[in-house]
């Protein structure tokens, strides 16, 4: 092929709306463990086997195996001749997307402009608009999917899609879905990060409306239910869930959630041990049942009832499902830290610290994560390692990153304690009146942080750091 026409291909492929145009990048996702979440998916959900095949072809070729991803979507084209004989091109325009871009990166240029061109004919005859650019419900809310697959950088995406689709069928029980969990995940981020909260409750209870089988449904909206603390009714939903779908390893792992917040641990382990042995290989279970076992710890380190046997056994369970789920995700943050943390609970302090390390020497650790890490390392500092200097140390590491987030929020919280603790019993000096201060200052409290500086330049005349943050402040207040 020339090059022009290479090009002017390469323009054709970039008009399609497929998994390639969609921007999922695979540097937000654990790429073996997204393979095995669809595989799940494509074993006990019968019914949307057409978007799991494509999402699941495009994982394929991100692991740089494009004839496993050309099979996918043969799988694909299968589903669409069995259950859409009538509409085969209205539902292929994805798929056939997804062939042209993958015979393109393989280098076979003919196949892939056959497959543009299947999809620019179609889009003539199904709409208006030329260049496989068409806006049909199905495909906003195929790329809703998608994009709710690839983590919380992309749930906002997600619901501007599934919104797109419901304006053509406001009653559609999947766009409905694909929109209450897309509200619920914006909602729950927000919630945790002192965001603006949607209202997921009224889209959940409109989904559920739709489909009442939809057990997937029912287990978020008994989540939410319980963290407006309204568990009691949230429970009825769980039991209701686990009498529609027993064995349906999405809602027991939902379900298992639930109880563990509900301080029913042992339930919820018997819940996660079935689904496990469902899905052996689900990422999320692993971490739910690392986060049960440290829980267990914590309970009976705080009783003293158990031997030290049981105890060792608990945390070498936690050990295995946490760093499980990290092999099988390896961009799942909040995994370190409790890996770390459940390092610490059994005194295994220069695994702990190796873990910390590890995982903040890593260039793809976003900000928010980042935060949280740091937050979970000043405790350990603090109450583990028994060091309040480094405790403080690696709280205003996280707070010194500007973005807004859960983390950034408990940094805060724990530095201004101890301090103020360590002040107001009297051991506190200049240095740690002037931290305050500084605490204050990154919050935007000017004029707490200039009451700091003063105190901490009485206690300590020279200091010039104290001498200048103090300047600062004056004159931002005044100008």
């Amino acid at each position: 092929m020339s090059t022009i026409s290479k090009d002017s291909l390469k323009t054709s492929l970039l008009q399609l709306e497929c998994h390639f145009t969609w921007t999922l990048l695979k540097e937000d996702v654990g790429l073996e463990g997204l393979e095995e979440t669809i595989l799940d998916h494509i074993k006990y959900v019968a019914e949307y086997h057409i978007r799991d095949y494509n999402i699941l072809s495009y994982v394929c070729h991100l692991k740089n195996s494009n004839e496993e991803a050309l099979r996918n979507l043969r799988k694909a084209e299968e589903v669409i001749q069995k259950h859409h004989p009538g509409e085969i091109a209205r539902r292929s325009l994805v798929t056939w997307g997804n062939y042209a871009w993958i015979y393109y990166h393989m280098q076979r240029y003919e196949e892939a402009q056959t497959y543009v061109s299947k999809v620019e004919n179609s889009c003539k005859k199904l709409s208006s608009t030329a260049h496989g650019k068409i806006q049909l419900p199905e495909i906003c809310a195929e790329q809703g999917w998608a994009l709710l697959r690839f983590g919380r950088n992309y749930f906002e995406r997600a619901k501007d899609c599934f919104e797109n689709a419901l304006k053509s069928e406001p009653n559609n029980p999947d766009f409905n879905a694909g929109y209450a969990i897309a509200v619920y995940r914006v909602d729950y981020h927000a919630e945790r990060n002192g965001g603006e909260i949607m209202p997921c409750l009224e889209a959940l209870k409109r989904a559920l409306e739709l489909n009442p089988k939809n057990t997937t449904i029912l287990a978020l909206l008994a989540l939410k239910l319980q963290r407006l603390r309204r568990g009691n009714e949230g429970k009825r939903y769980i039991e209701e869930g686990l009498q529609i779908t027993p064995d349906f390893p999405v809602f027991l792992r939902y379900a298992a959630n639930f109880y563990r917040k509900k301080g029913e641990v042992r339930k919820a382990v018997n819940i996660l041990k079935k689904a496990l042995a469902l899905t052996p290989n689900s990422v999320f279970l692993h971490h739910q049942l690392g986060l049960c076992y440290t829980f267990k710890v914590s309970q009976m380190k705080k009783k003293g009832y158990a031997t030290q046997a049981e105890v060792e056994n608990l945390i070498q369970l936690a050990i295995f499902h946490f760093k499980t789920a990290i092999d099988k995700k390896p961009v799942f943050f909040a995994a370190y830290s409790d890996l770390a943390n459940v390092y610490a609970l059994g005194k295994k302090y220069e695994e702990a610290e190796e873990i910390f390390q590890e995982v903040l020497q890593r260039n793809d650790l976003p900000c928010h994560a980042r935060q949280e890490i740091y937050f979970n390392y000043g405790d350990f500092q603090h109450f583990h390692m028994k060091s309040e200097s480094k405790a403080i140390k690696y709280y205003i590491e996280g707070l010194k990153m500007e973005e807004d987030s859960y983390g950034r929020q408990r940094c805060s919280e724990a530095v201004e304690k101890l301090l103020k603790q360590k002040i107001q019993s009297g051991l506190g000096d200049a240095t740690d009146i002037g931290t305050l201060g500084l605490v204050h200052k990154l919050n935007g409290k000017k004029q707490k942080a200039i009451e700091c500086y003063k105190k901490a330049i009485a206690l300590d005349p020279n200091n010039e750091e104290y001498q200048n943050a103090l300047v600062e402040l004056q004159l931002s207040i005044t100008s």
